[in-house]
């Protein structure tokens, strides 16, 4: 990230637990993390569900920028949260002033979208096993090598992350995620290592998930 130390005008402070935003009200601003963790939650049916949890030097609230929509999720911090808040009048003097600063916001920008609106696609699955397997599918698009022999009718692919690691993007708890993880393993769809998950054939996951997805 570029030096944004010049705007430190822009700076605000936050306590643990303390709700910067809160989904379907109106926002002008959008925060720059300097400091600390952000939980971002989104209601999915009558479930709070934890979207992301962002820290250093992510972004949120970008949409009110770019579409000056209600807020589409909760912002609540996990830490001492320091930001820079932005709304539409000083981001223009941002670029204006440090457009090497700004670009890199914009580039930010694209890649939440994409996160928000892909993560939101697992937890709107309603069979937990296809909201497993689609968090595999995600990490492969985001651009995860295949490694080893190519598995007939598809591509065995490793990922370096934990049960953990799924549960978080697949919102539900480990203890799940690890019970459908073993039956994957029963099935030889996935190995399990400590410091990493291999999907055997991607492309089964695939079909998988389209088939439990609502047209």
């Amino acid at each position: 990230m570029a030096d944004l130390s010049t705007f430190t005008r822009f700076a605000r402070t936050y306590e643990p637990g303390e709700i910067i935003f809160s989904e379907y009200e109106p926002g002008d601003s959008f925060y720059l993390i300097q400091s600390g963790r952000v939980k971002i939650s989104k209601i999915v049916g009558d479930i709070e569900k934890t979207i992301d949890i962002l820290q250093p030097p992510e972004i949120f609230g970008e949409m009110a920028i770019l579409e000056g929509t209600p807020r589409s999720a909760t912002a609540i911090t996990i830490d001492t949260v320091k930001v820079l808040e932005f709304n539409r009048a000083n981001f223009e003097v941002l670029m204006m002033g440090n457009p090497q600063s700004a670009l890199r916001l914009l580039k930010l920008f694209t890649k939440r979208i994409w996160d928000q609106k892909r993560r939101f696609m697992i937890l709107t699955l309603e069979e937990p096993q296809a909201k497993v397997a689609d968090v595999f599918l995600m990490l492969a698009e985001t651009g995860a090598a295949p490694t080893g022999q190519q598995e007939q009718d598809g591509e065995r692919r490793e990922f370096k992350v934990t049960i953990e690691d799924v549960a978080h993007w697949a919102g539900m708890s480990s203890a799940e995620v690890q019970t459908i993880l073993g039956h994957f393993a029963n099935q030889r769809r996935v190995e399990l290592f400590p410091d990493k998950i291999v999907v055997r054939n991607i492309s089964d996951f695939s079909r998988f998930v389209s088939t439990r997805r609502k047209k």
